[in-house]
């Protein structure tokens, strides 16, 4: 860190005196980026913030009266061309000058009290400089400080790099590369999953709990884009620096900072060092990642063909066991599945044991779990797009809940909904009672909506729908036997589809009303 006021008023062989402002100020341990001398009226185009300016009083007028002499006979030596101070320290407290040192008995006998007033007034740290300490010695102070300082920094550095490199060798690698990670920058590190799930490591500090919600979040969107990026957020007033793993598509999961301070160049070093090494250890299971997406291909394909007990022991020497019965089938269409999508299943299959298994098949993923774990399945999948579900069967009944998901499925894309259970198209609807004594109730509750509509707006939708389906749904036909034109039947078989909450305009729909209207009297 670079040296402060205070480092250089603690230096004996400089002898400088603090005059403002109180000692215990924090503005005294503010880091100093050089130190610079001018006796310009204005010298901030020749400075940058953060620097300390000396200077021996040459631009300001010496008053007679301002002596040494006035001074230690107690009487007041004034406050002439006060002005003139007040410009001069607002310019340079403006340009973010770190401090101002004032040489006397060269120009100046004594402190100007003008200048004194100004640098109290606007809180500009002043130290005077003693006749007999040069400015090029305050220079080299600080000079050498930095100098002293970038050599350890490098010696930390180097450091740091060994033994990152020997944790990188131990059998668990990449926690001990993360938790020396942590021990040389002292913050917390995470990593996530290609999910955006948090890892935890045994000897990692874990996220501060008021953040850890926002800094999920905020992971859970970068790996969403699917590209490598690194960025430096305020999350709940923390510095925190989220690097993406893996390459661009193909992500392998996060790794977050939270830096206490901002990161220097030499720890800047570290986190790229670290992340180098997490990527190259994440990146080393891809290949056998994709090796084993195409032995589950292959095991799906006996399970569906009824080869059980062959492509249970194909798992078993893998993944374990595949899940027990009774299982659900949930099918997602995926024609390009988003590598993270693939990495979560994955990892959501390692760690439930084999309770959920993953397969694609063509565009279709398939998801076999049983009930406790699927709500983390549709969790998952939901963020990629619609997914279907079958009822709860056997391996043995696979081939048909496998077609009775991707029914389901077929059935969330119309409705734009997230996902879809077969139970809603089999028993919650007309379709699964065409056969049962008890389609007449369900029919009047389906189109009871409509019933009141037109009781209560005095409208003929219900006559319409039956008319329409009469005629087997063709519009000019139906218009003509209605005697309105085609625009205003189409109308109101729409207003008709919006009450009931159907799309008309698909077939599964259309059937399911013509179905409740057969059997509203029965």
């Amino acid at each position: 860190m670079p040296p402060s006021l205070n480092i250089l008023l603690r230096s004996r062989t400089l002898k400088l005196r603090l005059v403002v402002p109180d000692p215990a100020s924090p503005a005294l341990d503010e880091p100093i980026s050089w130190v610079h001398s001018s006796d310009l009226e204005d010298p901030t185009p020749f400075l940058d913030a953060g620097q300390f300016l000396l200077t021996d009083g040459t631009q300001f007028p010496v008053d007679s009266s301002t002596t040494a002499e006035r001074a230690s006979a107690g009487q007041s030596p004034g406050v002439p061309n006060g002005k003139m101070y007040e410009d001069y320290v607002r310019r340079l407290v403006d340009h973010g000058i770190s401090g101002l040192g004032f040489a006397t008995q060269v120009i100046h006998g004594v402190l100007p009290p003008g200048l004194e007033e100004a640098c109290r007034k606007h809180g500009l740290p002043l130290l005077e400089v003693p006749d007999r300490t040069p400015f090029i010695a305050i220079i080299r102070s600080v000079a050498d400080y930095l100098a002293k300082e970038d050599h350890a920094r490098a010696e930390w550095s180097l450091q740091a790099q060994r033994a990152i490199s020997r944790a990188a060798l131990r059998p668990d690698g990449l926690t001990s590369i993360l938790g020396e990670l942590e021990r040389q920058l002292h913050s917390w590190v995470a990593l996530y999953d290609a999910a955006g799930n948090y890892v935890r490591m045994p000897r990692n500090r874990p996220i501060p709990s008021e953040i850890a919600g926002e800094v999920t979040a905020k992971v859970r969107k970068a790996l969403d884009l699917g590209t490598r990026s690194a960025s430096n957020l305020d999350i709940g007033g923390q510095s925190v620096t989220l690097q993406t793993l893996g390459r661009k598509g193909s992500l392998r999961g996060a790794l977050v900072l939270g830096a206490i301070e901002p990161l220097d160049p030499a720890r800047a070093d570290i986190v790229n060092t670290v992340i180098g090494l997490a990527s190259l250890a994440l990146e080393q299971a891809r290949t056998l990642d994709t090796a084993r997406r195409h032995l589950r291909a292959g095991v799906f394909e006996q399970l569906l063909a009824g080869s059980t007990d062959v492509a249970s022991k194909t798992a078993l020497q893998v993944w374990g066991q595949l899940p027990r019965e009774p299982l659900l089938v949930t099918a997602s269409r995926q024609e390009n599945p988003a590598p993270n999508l693939l990495e979560a299943l994955e990892l959501l299959a390692d760690d439930y044991r084999g309770a959920v298994f993953y397969a694609l098949r063509g565009e279709l993923l398939v998801v076999l779990a049983g009930r406790p774990h699927q709500e983390k399945v549709l969790e998952l999948l939901k963020r990629h797009g619609p997914c279907g579900m079958s009822a709860e069967t056997t391996m043995d009944g696979l081939t048909a809940a496998l077609e009775e998901a991707t029914r389901a499925l077929r059935r969330a894309t119309e409705l734009g909904r997230d996902a879809v259970e077969f139970s809603e198209l089999s028993e919650g609807g007309m379709l699964g009672l065409l056969r049962e004594e008890s389609a007449g109730p369900v029919a009047r509750g389906l189109l009871q909506p409509l019933i009141e509509y037109d009781r209560s707006e005095q409208t003929e939708l219900l006559h319409t729908v039956r008319e329409w389906f009469a005629n087997n749904c063709v519009w000019d036909k139906t218009a003509r036997r209605l005697g309105v034109h085609r625009h205003t039947l189409r109308n109101r078989i729409d207003a008709a589809g919006r009450i009931l909450g159907l799309n008309l305009d698909g077939m599964r729909d259309r059937l399911e009303l013509f179905a409740a209207v057969q059997f509203l009297d029965q």
